[in-house]
């Protein structure tokens, strides 16, 4: 007899994102579920986790009548704590998601939604980040969560390699297609806004803009968002640059 699969659902806007609702929606259909999520928003977490005070993670009401929990951690934290004693199984499945606004590009990096991802990998079992590039609080998931749906059946159907994850964004509205890319060769050009509070002190917000490095290329994921297309990247940990490895072995340290 074969067992229902156990699927983790996280994010990291928080337990009361509307995208969360909406990827506990489509995983209902897929097994059983059940949700961690952090009680306030996480965004730019990456895979950060807390070491300098204790964690807290409690029960609370069900989203869509499936088990939901909160707690004061990252997004990392929260797989953490799904692998270790907070259920009785341990998940087969990791979904983060789905995330208001795009973690394509060089933004996988910092995303807290790719951190959950990642951080499932590597405990060797599929995972997924799911984002809509959409930051509206009340974005309309109803194309997205098709999208959702058909790359997961995908991952359960072929599977993926052990320490690896996806990286899956979803253009705005009705996209064309799914098309499976690379991660843009590209930087956050961070500008740092001076301001002045109503105290009369002063401060400073984080703006700036993406600067692309191959605005040309045809084969990335900024490339299939703004060509409304789905993008679908393979995300592994090894951040060994393999490149430079073989110039600098003949290096005198």
């Amino acid at each position: 007899m074969l067992r229902t699969p156990f699927i983790l659902v996280t994010n990291d806007d928080g337990i009361h994102a509307k995208g969360l609702r909406e990827l506990v929606d489509i995983m209902r259909s897929f097994g059983d579920v059940a949700v961690v999520s952090s009680d306030v928003s996480m965004s730019g977490k990456s895979s950060s986790i807390t070491s300098d005070q204790p964690l807290r993670v409690m029960p609370v009401e069900k989203i869509l009548n499936v088990p939901t929990y909160k707690s004061n951690g990252t997004p990392v934290d929260n797989v953490k704590l799904s692998f270790n004693n907070l259920f009785e199984r341990k998940p087969d499945f990791v979904v983060s998601g789905i995330n208001h606004g795009d973690n394509s590009a060089i933004s996988v990096i910092y995303s807290g939604t790719m951190g959950a991802a990642i951080e499932g990998s590597l405990h060797g079992i599929p995972s997924i980040g799911f984002s809509l590039d959409d930051f509206n609080a009340d974005a309309d998931f109803s194309e997205a969560k098709i999208a959702v749906a058909r790359v997961f059946r995908s991952v359960v159907e072929n599977g993926l390699p052990p320490f690896t994850c996806l990286n899956v964004n979803i253009p705005k509205g009705k996209p064309k297609e799914i098309k499976v890319c690379r991660q843009t060769h590209g930087k956050w050009v961070e500008e740092f806004e001076k301001r002045i509070d109503p105290h009369g002190r002063e401060y400073r917000w984080l703006s700036g803009y993406f600067k692309n490095f191959e605005e040309e290329s045809i084969e990335t994921d900024i490339y299939a968002l703004k060509n409304n297309y789905i993008s679908v990247v393979p995300v592994t940990v090894d951040m060994t640059c393999y490149k430079t490895l073989g110039k600098i072995q003949n290096w005198k340290f």
